[in-house]
């Protein structure tokens, strides 16, 4: 998913300790607070970031992949090169899995159901993607409720695909964009969150050493 920053909004990392999930000789899964980059964006200004700051406390690592600046939750980094070929063939073909919590504007009904539009780049308003059926590359995410609130929706989202905004825009496609989105929310479903309201609660995957099933959890912060 992309990392490209809001380059209209100042980039003020938050200063926390890095949060540490999961640590052995092959992976290293950590929690990636809100607001921080996944990795450097160009200039001086946009160099702190997740790898930078696992790297200074463990100089082995590896980018396997990334979440958005505005998104937090799990992710894995591998400490060894086989371990980032190994977890990169993974993500690539779909073998991890991959689970959002994510609080939604309006009432989303049915309670379950799958998204499935194509995604291409809005070269003008990039880094915006949108829905394009004839050039766009496939996108699929299920969804399903669980609960509702007073004009809002509190989901679980499982991508199928790995398209970058993919979440933000096929929600904003079904007509409940996610709270607090500075992109894709507009009004107060945008201005009056602190936040994105999109977590990455769960990654699953085969460890690199072995295949074993491994399962990471961050509960949402909100």
């Amino acid at each position: 998913m992309s990392d490209t920053p809001d380059l209209s909004a100042a980039y003020c990392p938050p200063d926390v300790p890095l949060s540490v999930l999961h640590e052995d000789h092959e992976i290293l899964v950590v929690d990636k607070p809100t607001g921080l980059l996944s990795v450097p964006g160009r200039g001086e200004h946009l160099s702190d970031c997740l790898l930078s700051r696992v790297q200074a406390a463990f100089p082995t690592a590896l980018l396997v992949h990334r979440l958005d600046r505005d998104t937090s939750g799990v992710m894995v980094f591998a400490m060894t090169p086989n371990a980032q070929r190994h977890l990169g063939l993974q993500f690539e073909h779909r073998r991890t899995k991959k689970t959002y919590v994510a609080r939604l504007s309006g009432i989303l009904e049915p309670k379950t159901g799958t998204v499935d539009l194509p995604l291409i780049v809005d070269w003008p308003n990039r880094p915006r993607q949108m829905v394009d059926h004839q050039n766009g590359k496939p996108a699929v995410t299920d969804w399903k409720v669980v609960k509702y609130g007073e004009d809002e929706t509190r989901v679980r989202l499982f991508p199928q695909t790995g398209r970058s905004h993919q979440l933000r825009v096929h929600m904003l496609a079904m007509g409940h964009p996610i709270l607090g989105d500075p992109f894709y929310a507009v009004g107060p479903a945008r201005d009056d969150h602190p936040r994105l309201m999109l977590h990455s609660e769960e990654l699953r995957l085969l460890h690199p050493d072995g295949g074993r099933g491994m399962k990471f959890r961050a509960p949402a912060p909100f």
